[in-house]
């Protein structure tokens, strides 16, 4: 391990009076911006976390490869093998372990940024404050179109938890099910529906391509993952799009197709689409599509002092992979940045990496056009399924410089 002077582990932060970030994988950054992070150098700022969860949840469907393996989080409550406690976090407590007083926690959302006076508004429980900052980091993540559980809600945990037991609910009772979307999410929940119900309720998968996980994988890859969909039984429609749902009179939904076709299901799950939490960012900051544009730095371009990484940037897709990335060299380049140092450029891009469940008993995925063995997916997943609780979430983190 290689020493630093006092001088290189020095902070430069004269006239400095708050750095603000917003996040919505918080523990992750939130780490990396915490006081253990910078030690031994004596830390010249205070980091402050402002979020409308008080407990961090998970993304998409975790598959816990703990004895004996547990069910998908759609199948019958009562066999899952987690517990409510395990599956959602508190955050505060993560942080017990840091000195008292090097940062604060505060509950609340982002509901507006002011770069010209350096301030975010922050809705809380008790009222509006505002926050200034010198540096502010965005990483407030995606979420659903409608409630879906499969990213957190931006109502925070309590509102993902009920989502999930509504869902869950309709799952149990529905004798049909139709999921819109062939994407890493539409594919893994189906194959999870599958394998709990595959042989007592009709799962069916519409796509409008004429393959599955068109641009995530590999044609060859991606048919061996409709393959085993196939084995548990699940429908594949190909080449047509869910343009719309209604509810019937007997509590059906009835789907228009693309093809003029109707399609009558006891329920309907779309997985299709995310949208960035960004409503509190000025539109000059974002693209079209509503992503925060930065820089090869991970800077937010066309402004000073504001960063950011994960769902809401613009340089890749939406993806945990990528977000832990981006907030390691984020993290490393607010560290340079605070020492007085020039940042580093953030390298993206090159083969894609892609890694998905098929059930409890399958997985698969590549790197650009090489197949990685599924074995080595459901290993990977195991080790990185404790963090995975730790990402996702909605956060503001606020860092307070006291120089």
């Amino acid at each position: 391990m290689a020493l630093q002077t006092p001088e290189e582990n020095s902070y430069h932060c004269q006239g400095l009076q708050s750095c603000v970030g917003i996040f919505n994988h918080p523990p992750l950054l939130e780490h990396r911006l915490s006081p253990r992070y910078f030690l031994p150098a004596p830390l010249p700022f205070q980091p402050r976390y402002l979020t409308p969860n008080t407990g961090i949840v998970p993304g998409q469907f975790p598959h816990q490869k703990v004895p004996p393996p547990p069910p998908p989080l759609l199948g019958p409550i009562e066999t899952h093998t987690l517990t409510l406690s395990q599956l959602f976090k508190e955050i505060a407590p993560g942080f017990k372990h840091y000195p008292e007083g090097l940062f604060t926690f505060i509950h609340g959302t982002a509901s507006s940024l002011d770069p010209g006076t350096k301030s975010v508004s922050i809705t809380t429980p008790t009222g509006e404050v505002k926050q200034t900052y010198d540096i502010l980091v965005l990483a407030t993540g995606s979420r659903t179109i409608g409630d879906h559980p499969w990213k957190s809600s931006p109502r925070g945990y309590e509102a993902t938890k009920e989502i999930l037991h509504n869902v869950q609910e309709q799952v149990a009772a529905a004798k049909s099910i139709v999921l819109g979307g062939a994407g890493p999410t539409g594919v893994e929940t189906a194959a999870e529906l599958g394998f709990e119900y595959g042989k007592m309720k009709e799962i069916t998968l519409i796509t409008s391509g004429d393959e599955l996980l068109i641009g995530s994988l590999p044609t060859h890859i991606a048919q061996g993952a409709e393959n085993e969909l196939k084995k548990l039984n699940v429908k594949i429609v190909k080449g047509v799009k869910v343009t719309g749902a209604k509810a019937t009179t007997d509590g059906k939904q009835e789907l228009t197709l693309s093809n003029g076709e109707t399609l009558t299901t006891d329920l309907y799950l779309p997985t299709a689409g995310v949208l960035p939490n960004t409503d509190y960012v000025p539109k000059t900051l974002l693209n079209e599509k509503g992503d925060v544009v930065v820089d090869h730095f991970l800077k937010v371009k066309n402004v000073e002092d504001i960063w950011a990484a994960g769902d809401v940037v613009d340089i890749e897709p939406s993806q945990q992979v990528y977000c832990e990335k981006q907030a390691a060299a984020l993290a490393k380049n607010l560290d340079l940045v605070l020492k007085g140092k020039e940042p580093v450029v953030y390298k993206y891009g090159g083969a894609r990496m892609m890694g998905l469940s098929l059930g409890r008993s399958k997985a698969t995925g590549g790197s650009g056009n090489m197949k990685i063995p599924g074995l080595i997916i459901w290993w990977l997943s195991e080790c990185s399924f404790s963090f995975s609780l730790l990402i996702f979430s909605c956060v503001l983190c606020v860092v307070s410089v006291t120089c």
